[in-house]
């Protein structure tokens, strides 16, 4: 009995030894056959995860950051061991003593969720398990992938540190509200740094990675709360946190960004601008758009904060007053639903989703509640309600349905119903109406030696177009491209007092007859150059054009940065050809610095992620800093190394003819402490106006026009609508960096010139028509010889007399002053600006 007992007991024994012996075989068949073609875990060791790129202004602020994945690396280091605890109980409570996988931690994860009928259910994987899923295998639910993941666990754990493994984890989990790892999430749900986190919050952070969309602060408060009290009982149960903490963690209610609680870290740096997004725009072309996304960059932009505040109020305030004088009211074109007005807690939060721009200082999105003689508002961020009274609406007309105006408004029900989204700006007790300008326009200012570009707007508002008309623009610069074809005239030989034929002009083209014309229909006869670009005398400018040859003016312009390249026809002496602000302002900076090259560039420097400079645009050197003491008065001595592209006695020489234009010509409403120079533009039609100026150090232009081109009205010129944004910005840029007499280059030598006729006069002459012009050495002025480029100066034309300027108009600015202008539009003759031959 006792044998047959021994022989059944033997032969079972022998069937289990025999089945975990084949079970053993097969298992390990199996994970021998799933670890031959599993990918290498050798690259994780040097892993480099993409990460927010940062652009940080002059004094180290950041001002923008872009980012597919958001993303802040942070070593294992740094990573406080309050956060680390949090995540390791959440997911993984035997990470630092399993062998990759951990056996008890599934069979504990089973039972639990058998147990609580999966209210309960704690994950099966690993933190190294995750780590092996989310870098090297996909995210299928099948037998196969978790098979390959326990066998690359194994190996990371092996061939990693538990604490790098814990980096990888920490830094590359998605923790939702596209937030990636730890700093990130800290940020977007706390606007903390991990270092302030409390325990409570920790074990928010610590609750994400099961299921960031089932656990949002703002709509699924309760079981987020749910899971953070477990992960602080397991924080306490592991002995990360005593009791106490836990009790006061598990009292606290459930805070966060998305909840109102803490401001959100958006907010806290400034909107995005035109000059932020044309940086993203140019470093995704050099560096290419994933190294820029994801490469953890660090940007220093060359934007003075203060003077960019300063561009951008000038010209807003320039298009407004243009807008405002054109009496249309357009508004937002955006309106609330009537369900969503009878309640504050209702149309609150609509009017915050509405999409109007929010990037205007002083200015607030509201919602008509009222509208009758005066208009009741709701305004965002401001308590209570609001009124624009009826006397602030009389400046405007509305457009009717079939796009005719209407009659001037009484009362704000004449531009706006219930329901209407409007922006308003606060006027002592009352509100005024506003909205964005349909005209548009650019404006930038760079230094003239560096080519740092020191401020930059590309239209009234960023969120309302992000289109950059500084830089984006193709606009036609008119009469402000003329100075290009004095410099080469000046570079052959001519001179400032050189007489050129002020008359009419006749050119056979395939298009027809061509007859270019000064813009007051008058001809002036023979007069000095610098008459000519002051009073911006187009049949000067196309005999002087025809006289050096339209390739030797395509050669300075290609030269200069303007076009590349420039179409020959002599029409576009006259401006005709298209180009961009940034463009001709970088050009102008080389007429102020002397004639040296100056590269345009928003980008002082770019670091990548490990501190390296991979850009810097200063290439100067300085000869002496590397010594110890200076003598006595020595300054450092700066080595540009810049190329001289134009004579530095032609930059004088053009730069003494355009401050004759702020002085007497068509810029003449600059007022500023220092010498400035520069020149309007006014194209035909009046659908481009221009002015570019600048003084000893800094170059600034504007732009104005409508994106899709059409006139901007009679009163339209370069002189009344740039100018007062070029002042208004320049007052404040001069009050800070001063300015100094343009400099003086050797080589040349002063001599009196009568500037209307041209003659010579004695040193001791004195006088409104006297000006003393620089010459250069060996080179003696012909007084009596005219150019004529060729052209025939027909007889009895109705002349004016020596020192009779343009026929001009009064004018009143956008600052409300009256100024008398010489008419300068580029006037193309029987051809439009777009019929060129």
């Amino acid at each position: 009995m006792f044998r047959f007992i021994g022989s059944v007991l033997g032969a079972i024994f022998t069937a289990i030894t025999l089945g975990i012996v084949f079970g053993a075989l097969v298992l390990g068949a199996v994970f021998w056959m799933y670890s031959r073609d599993l990918p290498s875990h050798d690259s994780l060791a040097q892993y480099t995860p993409p990460t927010i790129s940062r652009i940080y202004n002059g004094e180290g602020q950041v001002i923008d950051e872009f980012a597919h994945e958001r993303r802040i690396f942070v070593p294992v280091e740094e990573i406080p061991d309050l956060v680390k605890n949090a995540f390791i109980s959440a997911e993984d409570k035997n990470f630092y003593t399993h062998q990759g996988y951990d056996p008890r931690g599934i069979t504990a994860a089973i039972v639990e969720a058998v147990q609580t009928r999966g209210a309960t259910v704690r994950g099966a994987s690993t933190i190294t398990q995750q780590v092996a899923k989310n870098f090297l295998l996909s995210s299928d639910r099948t037998a196969e992938r978790k098979i390959k993941e326990i066998i690359l666990a194994t190996r990371l754990n092996s061939s990693l540190s538990k604490d790098k493994v814990l980096e990888l984890y920490m830094n590359e989990i998605f923790l939702g509200q596209n937030s990636y790892g730890v700093a990130a999430a800290a940020q977007t749900y706390f606007n903390k740094s991990l270092s302030d986190l409390d325990p409570a919050e920790a074990a928010v952070l610590a609750s994400m990675p099961q299921a960031p969309s089932r656990y949002n602060p703002a709509t699924n408060g309760e079981r987020l709360t749910q899971r953070r009290d477990y992960v602080l009982r397991e924080m306490r149960q592991n002995g990360y946190i005593d009791d106490a903490q836990m009790e006061a963690s598990l009292a606290e209610p459930l805070r966060s960004v998305q909840t109102g609680d803490y401001e959100p870290y958006r907010e806290a740096l400034p909107p995005r601008s035109y000059f932020s997004d044309e940086i993203r725009r140019q470093l995704s072309r050099d560096f290419g758009e994933q190294q820029f996304f994801g490469g953890g960059l660090s940007v220093r932009a060359t934007v003075d904060p203060e003077l960019q505040a300063d561009a951008a109020a000038a010209l807003r305030e320039g298009l407004e007053k243009l807008d405002r004088s054109k009496g249309v009211w357009r508004g937002s074109r955006v309106t609330l639903p009537p369900e969503v007005l009878g309640s504050e807690d209702d149309w609150r939060p609509a009017l915050s989703a509405a999409a109007v721009p929010r990037d205007i200082p002083g200015w607030h999105p509201a919602v008509v509640l009222e509208a009758g003689a005066t208009a009741t508002l709701g305004i965002e961020d401001v308590e209570g309600t609001g009124t624009v009274p009826a006397s602030d609406v009389t400046w405007a007309r509305k457009l009717t349905a079939n796009g005719s105006l209407g009659p001037r408004a009484d009362e704000a029900s004449d531009l706006v119903a219930v329901g209407d989204v409007v922006l308003v700006r606060e006027s002592g007790d009352a509100w005024s109406l506003r909205q964005v300008p349909e005209v548009q326009g650019g404006f930038m200012a760079m230094d003239v030696n560096s080519g740092r570009v020191l401020a930059m707007q590309g239209g009234f508002s960023y969120q309302d177009s992000s289109f950059n008309r500084a830089t984006q623009a193709q606009r036609q610069p008119g009469s402000s491209f003329k100075p290009f074809i004095y410099a080469a005239a000046l570079d052959r030989g001519m001179t400032p007092a050189t007489i050129i034929v002020d008359a009419p002009i006749e050119v056979n083209t395939p298009q027809g007859l061509w007859t270019p014309q000064n813009a007051s229909g008058r001809y002036y006869g023979p007069t000095p150059m610098r008459v000519g670009i002051e009073q911006s005398r187009n049949l000067m400018t196309v005999r002087l054009a025809q006289e050096i040859g339209m390739d030797t003016v395509a050669q300075y312009a290609e030269r200069f940065g303007v076009y590349a390249p420039m179409r020959q026809f002599l029409a576009n002496a006259l401006g005709a050809q298209e180009t961009t602000l940034m463009k001709m302002v970088s050009a102008y900076a080389m007429f102020a610095n002397g004639g040296q090259r100056v590269e345009p560039t928003l980008v002082d420097r770019v670091q990548d992620r490990f501190g390296r400079t991979v850009y810097r645009h200063d290439q100067r050197t300085c000869t002496n800093c590397g010594s110890a003491t200076l003598p006595g008065g020595q300054a450092p001595e700066i080595q540009a190394n810049n190329d001289q592209i134009m004579d530095p006695i032609t930059a004088y020489q053009l730069t003494s003819m355009m401050q004759g234009v702020v002085q007497r010509g068509s810029g003449s409403g600059v007022h500023l402490p220092v010498p400035v120079a520069g020149k309007t533009g006014t194209t035909n039609d009046a659908k481009d106006v221009w002015f570019i100026g600048y003084t000893s150090n800094i170059v600034a232009g504007c732009y104005i026009g409508y994106d899709q081109p059409r006139s901007l009205g009679r009163s339209a010129f370069g002189g009344t609508l740039c100018v007062p944004v070029f002042q208004e910005f320049m007052e404040k840029a001069v009050a800070r960096f001063g300015g100094t007499d343009f400099k003086v280059p050797p080589g040349g030598y002063f001599m009196k010139i009568d500037r209307f006729s041209g003659a010579r006069l004695p040193d001791s002459a004195s006088g409104p028509n006297v000006i003393s012009e620089y010459f250069r050495d060996g080179i003696e002025p012909q007084f009596g010889n005219a150019v004529d480029g060729g052209f025939v100066m027909g007889e009895n034309l109705p002349m004016f007399a020596p020192g009779e300027t343009e026929d001009s108009q009064a004018v009143t600015t956008s600052t409300g002053e009256r100024r008398v202008i010489p008419r300068e539009n580029a006037g193309f003759g029987t051809l439009s600006s777009g019929g060129l031959y």
